[in-house]
């Protein structure tokens, strides 16, 4: 099954990368399959030290940040123990991992992850459909380039729905950040193609 988290890596001059990432798991999470691109931070992170650590949150600004690398500073993090990395201070759970194998002879890359150290900080909120509505709406903002306006608007107003309905400030703070960063993607395109 796929879960929606956040991969974080050491960029080359010990920055943090923090990278929205949609792993293959397994219930026990003692392992993953990452999926990255090849033109990705995280990609070029893995490939140089092999080590990163993924979070589970239910801070979809956090995500929402992350997914258009949009942070007004960027969150509190603390040096993970077993491996080259950090963990996001107020993530749920993190997995500590190393890449144990790393295929890229494809754009989209297959990266093989054992987990090495796990830690768990604060309970998981629970299920809410604002939540979900804008994790939705962060991967259509990372699609831009390659789907029409027509079909993203179309599906941020059946998320709109959701968000009204259900949302608390972080949504909808969240979604109408992600919206900005969607309109301005197309307003640039289209200003380019003139």
């Amino acid at each position: 099954m796929i879960l929606e988290g956040i991969v974080t890596t050491l960029n080359e001059d010990g920055s943090p990368n923090i990278s929205p990432m949609g792993p293959e798991v397994d219930t026990l999470i003692t392992s993953f399959v990452l999926k990255p691109y090849k033109t990705s931070r995280t990609y070029q992170n893995l490939k140089r030290i092999g080590e990163g650590v993924l979070h589970v949150t239910d801070d979809v600004e956090l995500i929402a940040r992350a997914a258009i690398n949009q942070f007004d500073k960027l969150p509190a993090t603390f040096q993970a123990q077993a491996v080259a990395g950090v963990v996001l201070a107020d993530a749920c759970r993190w997995y500590a991992f190393r890449v144990s194998d790393l295929d890229d002879r494809k754009d989209r890359t297959r990266i093989e992850c054992s987990v090495v150290d796990q830690g768990r900080i604060r309970d998981f909120f629970g299920l809410n459909r604002a939540k979900h509505a804008v994790l939705e709406a962060a991967i259509l903002a990372t699609r831009t380039s390659i789907l029409p306006q027509s079909k993203i608007n179309e599906e941020l107003a059946r998320l709109q729905t959701l968000v009204e309905k259900t949302a608390g400030d972080q949504e909808r703070r969240a979604f109408a950040l992600l919206i900005g960063h969607i309109d301005a993607a197309y307003a640039n395109a289209t200003d380019s193609s003139l």
